[in-house]
């Protein structure tokens, strides 16, 4: 059987920790952020955990062994 590739965007959007847990990065915080409320910019710093039943999927693209 060949080898499954990896999703690329999966790669570059999420990571993995060594706990299985997959962090990921809030959306909007690329431009238009005049017009956002600074509670919302200050929520979305920084990377927060992922949903597990969302995080299944993601593992998927990543070919990662679920446990």
């Amino acid at each position: 059987m060949p080898k499954i590739k990896t999703k690329s965007g999966t790669k570059k959007r999420f990571k993995v920790t060594s706990t299985g847990k997959v962090l990921m990065f809030a959306s909007g915080k690329r431009h238009n952020l005049t017009k956002r409320t600074k509670k919302m910019k200050r929520s979305a710093k920084g990377p927060t955990v992922m949903a597990k039943a969302d995080s299944i999927i993601v593992k998927k693209y990543i070919n990662m062994k679920l446990r």
